[in-house]
């Protein structure tokens, strides 16, 4: 399994009328934690479209809302690939407060498409490469 941590300030503007977090804007944060855990690994996503002509478009999340996170809160996404991604990739995501407190968690998954035709491809081997080590039994 890889995993991956990042944190980032709730900026005022991502707030609702209640002062939480609006729970479109999770989806922001989630995307910030898929970029930052491939980036760790290496992979950056203009790197797969702008050189490799490869997309990657969101084909299904499930969210649990738990507790809000609020304005100027430093929270904390910890992102997991937990299986070695074929034609999809799963990313699950949990997000933290300061007091280390559950707020929400998804799992986002995503497929790896051919920029110029849209067509369907399997896991883009410099991906697979990266990922392989953090799945072999040791």
């Amino acid at each position: 399994m890889y995993k991956h941590e990042f944190q980032i300030r709730v900026r005022y503007s991502e707030t609702d009328k209640m002062g939480f977090v609006y729970y479109g804007n999770y989806m922001q944060y989630y995307e910030v934690g898929r970029v930052e855990a491939l980036r760790n690994l290496g992979i950056r996503y203009a790197d797969l479209e702008d050189e490799f002509g490869i997309i990657m478009p969101v084909v299904n999340m499930n969210v649990r809302y738990l507790r809000p996170a609020y304005y100027d809160e430093l929270i904390t996404m910890q992102t997991h690939i937990s299986q070695l991604p074929e034609t999809s990739i799963k990313f699950n995501t949990e997000i933290y407060n300061m007091q280390k407190q559950l707020l929400n968690a998804a799992q986002i998954t995503l497929c790896f498409l051919d920029a110029k035709t849209k067509s369907r491809l399997h896991i883009p081997q410099n991906i697979l490469d990266k990922l392989i080590p953090y799945f072999e039994k040791v």
